[in-house]
């Protein structure tokens, strides 16, 4: 039988584990930064830096009259896992006020994706090349009209996309965007959606993955009434990006 000094540090051992094993992730560091449109309007931005770098790096796109704080949950769990992100107010949007956003096409708020994405790019020190967008509602319309000409992106996630979301047509950018792997997700209530999910998933030829949940919303509030799909995105770009 072990003495008491022995049975003293086995116990301390198994504490020293339980309380390794229990430990949170350690925080991400945020900051608020200012990034450039090529036609030169100011986008507010929060930047998530992992503590280990330099890693991937995605941009989080919000939906229609909501703000980049819709995406503070996943932000800081991606970079709790060792992935840079950076979600921005989309023109005309929370603290973006510069800038038209044109409600009949969307179309101008490209060039804001298309920024961020560009800021990652050039940020060696935190991201190593390998870029991810996830978007909600317009957002994913947006990610997905920008990745079919960027083959820097390398995954996408969609919440609640639309096959054409105010003459954002998407069909053509979809099968464009080829081999390259896409999470669709949307609530079985939010009918278009799901439709435009399913059309999705079923075109091009790289992995394509669709997940239905049950009285969850539309686009980001999905991640208010489902905490776990935070976990479920992140765990989708540590698959496709790590």
């Amino acid at each position: 039988m072990p003495g008491p000094r022995r049975l003293a540090r086995l116990a301390l051992a198994a504490w020293t584990l339980a309380a390794w094993l229990g430990a949170p992730a350690p925080a991400a560091a945020q900051s608020t930064i200012t990034i450039r449109t090529q036609d030169n309007v100011p986008l507010a931005a929060t930047l998530y830096e992992p503590s280990q770098r330099p890693g991937p790096g995605v941009v989080l796109v919000h939906m229609h009259l909501r703000t980049r704080r819709d995406w503070e949950a996943v932000g800081g769990r991606l970079a709790s896992n060792g992935i840079a992100a950076l979600a921005i107010d989309l023109r005309g949007h929370g603290d973006s006020g510069a800038g038209r956003f044109d409600t009949t096409s969307f179309t101008g708020a490209l060039a804001d994706v298309r920024a961020a994405i560009r800021y990652l790019m050039v940020r060696r020190d935190l991201v190593n090349g390998r870029i991810g967008v996830a978007g909600a509602s317009v957002g994913a319309n947006l990610a997905v009209l920008e990745a079919a000409d960027d083959p820097v992106v390398r995954s996408l996630a969609l919440l609640s996309p639309g096959m054409d979301y105010r003459g954002l047509r998407i069909e053509a950018a979809v099968r464009a965007y080829g081999s390259r792997p896409a999470l669709v997700v949307a609530s079985a209530e939010d009918y278009y959606a799901v439709r435009s999910a399913r059309q999705i998933a079923g075109l091009g030829p790289g992995t394509r993955e669709f997940q239905q949940l049950e009285i969850a919303g539309h686009g980001t509030v999905m991640l208010e009434r489902r905490p776990d799909l935070v976990d479920a995105l992140v765990d989708w770009f540590r698959r496709t990006l790590l």
